[in-house]
């Protein structure tokens, strides 16, 4: 079975184009339940270079199912057998105006749009410097 990967390295993307956010903004609960960018911007916002994008996308996964610790080996495995969204796609890019940084390791950390290192980020000319998908076509 192929095993597909969303990570990134050496990469920064920025927000999307048509994004209303002038500043990184921490998403709202949405009553109780923790939205996708809620449990992204925990996991990344808390431990910055410490996963990769796959790590993220695969943990909303396993929250919004319920699965448990010892289901996660197979379940990762089933997950990453089809193409899955990358973080361009993240509501934390497109909506609240964080960019996301990889680095050479593929590890992740959030940069508010309105920072100077986010300013850094984009014009680091070392570095593959890619838009967050755009809401609208």
């Amino acid at each position: 079975m192929k095993i597909h990967t969303t990570n990134y390295y050496d990469t920064f993307i920025e927000i999307a184009s048509d994004s209303t956010a002038t500043s990184g903004e921490v998403p709202p609960m949405k009553g109780d339940n923790k939205t996708v960018a809620n449990i992204q911007f925990e996991m990344i916002s808390k431990n910055p270079y410490k996963y990769t994008s796959d790590d993220v996308l695969f943990q909303v996964y396993a929250d919004k199912n319920d699965l448990t610790e010892a289901e996660y080996e197979e379940a990762r495995k089933q997950f990453f057998s089809k193409g899955q969204a990358c973080l361009r796609a993240s509501p934390l890019t497109k909506r609240y105006g964080w960019g996301v940084h990889s680095n050479h390791e593929g590890k992740i950390a959030l940069y508010a749009s309105d920072s100077p290192e986010y300013e850094q980020l984009a014009n680091d000319g070392k570095l593959k410097v890619v838009k967050a998908m755009r809401a609208s076509r």
